[in-house]
């Protein structure tokens, strides 16, 4: 852990130790945390609920609110129609985006992203042209006011980069990248005033905010609850786990 370096678990076979995963190893019983990890919600909700706020919810909807800030009237990108880009979809719709564009090659997302406030789609796989040209046209030649990339791809992060406007076009890194590659830009694609950031938890203090998006991403209009698409018992997290990775799965929670 943080404090000391070491480790609060260890193996009962074996004595082996068994290491934290992000300061908290919530896939048990009973955990040790730091105490930067805890807050208290006040009034205690649905803990089912809850569960989104770890990072899904907060790191979606502080994307569009904290870092992007869109406007209302504004357009929007998102790239990556997971729960991440679909809570991104919602916190943009909330705002007043006039457009907001969905990203993602599984064709079976646009379906829950129509009901997460998505207006219009693009899947890469239906045509050889590049889809910030797609965007583009889609936008009356301009390109969108925000891009939002959740996918950790950096082609993807270009592509998103281009589909913005010339000017004050914004492209705001979501996902998580496990590659070795740098940013895919020439310096001279920012000479225009097009700019690229990043975020992590969206913007959100965990401390002092959390617990106010937590209650505003739980009101009726939010639709936070289509998220949550599966529920299993713990022993099936394998199969859990393969949902995700079919693209069949937003959330699944899980049932100790």
């Amino acid at each position: 852990m943080r404090s000391d370096g070491a480790c609060r678990f260890r193996s009962r076979a074996d004595g082996r130790p068994i290491f934290h995963f992000l300061n908290t190893s919530t896939f048990s019983q009973y955990t040790v945390l730091d105490s930067a990890c805890v807050v208290n919600i006040h009034p205690p909700r649905h803990l089912k609920m809850m569960s989104l706020f770890s990072c899904c919810v907060s790191t979606g909807v502080g994307a569009a609110w904290n870092v992007a800030n869109v406007q209302a009237g504004s357009s929007v990108a998102i790239f990556g129609l997971g729960a991440l880009g679909l809570a991104a979809a919602q916190g943009a719709k909330v705002r007043g985006a006039s457009k907001i564009i969905g990203v993602d090659i599984n064709s079976q997302k646009f379906i829950k992203g129509k009901a997460m406030g998505v207006t219009d789609f693009v899947n890469p796989m239906d045509s050889s042209k590049p889809v910030h040209e797609r965007i583009r046209e889609m936008t009356g030649g301009g390109g969108v006011d925000h891009s939002l990339e959740c996918v950790g791809n950096p082609q993807v992060l270009r592509e998103a980069f281009l589909s913005t406007h010339d000017g004050w076009g914004q492209t705001v890194l979501v996902g998580i990248y496990s590659t070795s590659q740098l940013l895919p830009l020439h310096p001279m694609e920012l000479f225009d005033g097009r700019s690229i950031t990043g975020t992590i938890f969206g913007g959100v203090k965990g401390k002092s905010q959390l617990h106010h998006i937590a209650h505003r991403c739980l009101q009726p209009d939010m639709n936070m609850e289509e998220l949550i698409t599966h529920e299993l018992p713990f022993e099936k997290i394998n199969e859990a786990m393969q949902l995700l990775a079919d693209g069949k799965a937003l959330r699944c929670i899980m049932h100790l």
